[in-house]
């Protein structure tokens, strides 16, 4: 961390809104004009769209994730986590990975925390859950499911084998479609290569507490969704929700009772609960209150915007619609992060601040390969697209979403590359216990009983 008499821009959290504000900031500033610190647990930003499918395979894990150091050359990055903010003071005290807290002065602030996963109280859950937020749980996701068709091919005990082939979805928003639209993909191409496995042997299961799934596109679209999903042999429980699922027993509300290895968790998000220590005003459910400018409310140098933010939307307002807010996605947040960075430089030179408004231009899914729904608006015209031209959209427009032209080519090169070559279905387990087996290898081996006794009578004399 380096010291400056300039004054510091300081950016809370490396998400999409933190990388994309941080680079518009040092893109408009001018030589010398401030210092940007960028403070976030993880260095790396990751492209959350893209989390189902890494989960299948499709593009490889290191893609959808982009270095901030990397990125923001300029800018000051620490690894670490804002604890608290004392707002009188203008100073931050940071937590690093390693080491004592510091405080750390500020001018300017971004809050740009984004979103952790919205769970409940549900027995079982916290030891048995999977969550699809990180980059770590969509690779986790993948390598699990592929060892339980492992466990299933090499077990004797029905039990077991019906335990591991059993998937529980929790959540049927984008999260929860795609992802289980995807895995479902890579498990029916995987069986290929087993010889005691079948589609037929393994149980998908989709539960929400709503009465539809995939409400982003729309009834229609929605419907069209579940009944697609169902044609591939996928159990799904609307209105509806899970009680428990200790030791893997998952008990719904419905009286639906299953044994399962998988259960993944998506059932929505909620502002980092972190915020409540930053001494910022929060909305109902803990967003940051923000104006229609990103500017927190009653200040003049702390802006916030993405996931963690409840702005205004003032476009659907113009529309007459009371009290609506900007979704939490990408498509907000992506447009917010420049306003934002903008509005940083001109309140730091004294010039007015601009209004955020943006039309909502639709939403994209992917449901598995060659499978989607699209809702593009076009004015006061919605074009709704199902299929395999859906699923054009929703690459497209991702692939063009996804941050730095590095990671683009990326991402392009594995799906063209996909379209030749077959799906990898390999399971890497050992990856979340690297260790394991040189531990067994090098701790020492327990003395033979018979090396051990002239000891224990030498003790004894």
């Amino acid at each position: 961390m380096s010291t400056t008499e300039r004054p510091r821009i300081l950016v809370v959290g490396g998400g999409y809104v933190g990388l994309y504000a941080a680079k518009r900031i040092m893109k408009k500033m001018r030589y010398g004009e401030a210092t940007v610190t960028v403070v976030d647990p993880r260095s790396y930003m990751t492209y959350q769209p893209f989390l189902p499918e890494v989960a299948a395979g499709s593009i490889s894990p290191r893609h959808v994730v982009v270095p901030l150091r990397r990125v923001l050359p300029k800018a000051e990055v620490l690894t670490g986590r804002v604890t608290t903010i004392d707002q009188d003071r203008k100073v931050a005290v940071v937590t690093p990975l390693v080491g004592e807290a510091y405080e750390l002065p500020f001018d300017y602030l971004v809050i740009a925390l984004g979103a952790v996963s919205r769970t409940f109280p549900i027995p079982g859950l916290a030891e048995q859950g999977i969550g699809m937020k990180g980059v770590e749980e969509g690779i986790g996701l993948r390598n699990h499911v592929l060892e339980q068709l492992d466990k299933a091919e090499s077990t004797t005990d029905e039990n077991v084998r019906r335990k591991a082939l059993t998937f529980v979805f929790v959540g049927g928003g984008f999260a929860g479609a795609e992802t289980i639209g995807e895995v479902e993909d890579m498990a029916r191409d995987a069986a290929k290569y087993y010889a005691t496995i079948k589609r037929e042997d393994m149980r998908f299961i989709l539960v929400d507490a709503a009465d539809k799934i995939l409400p982003e596109v729309g009834p229609k679209l929605g419907t069209w969704g579940k009944e697609h999903l169902e044609s591939r042999g996928i159990e799904i429980y609307l209105n509806t929700s899970m009680d428990s699922c200790v030791d893997g027993h998952v008990v719904l509300k419905n009286g639906l009772e299953v044994d399962s290895n998988t259960i993944v968790w998506t059932a929505g998000v909620k502002p980092n609960p972190v915020l409540a220590r930053y001494g910022l005003p929060l909305g109902p459910r803990g967003h940051v209150d923000a104006e229609p400018t990103l500017q927190v409310k009653g200040t003049d140098y702390i802006w916030t915007a993405g996931d963690n933010a409840q702005v205004p939307d003032v476009a659907s307002r113009k529309a007459g619609v009371e009290n609506a807010w900007c979704p939490p996605n990408a498509q907000h947040a992506l447009r917010q992060a420049k306003v934002l960075g903008d509005n940083v430089i001109s309140g730091m030179r004294g010039f007015p601040q601009k209004t955020y408004e943006h039309s909502n231009k639709g939403a994209v899914a992917g449901l598995g390969l060659h499978k989607g729904v699209a809702m593009i608006v076009m004015g006061k015209m919605k074009i709704k697209l199902k299929g395999r031209l859906a699923w054009y959209m929703h690459r497209g427009y991702h692939g063009m979403a996804m941050p730095t032209w590095n990671r683009k080519i990326r991402v392009f090169a594995d799906w063209t590359l996909g379209m030749f070559l077959k799906r990898e279905v390999v399971s890497l387990g050992a990856l979340e216990t690297p260790r394991e087996e040189f531990y067994e290898a090098a701790k020492p081996a327990p003395a033979p009983a018979a090396a051990a006794a002239p000891a224990e009578k030498a003790k004894a004399s």
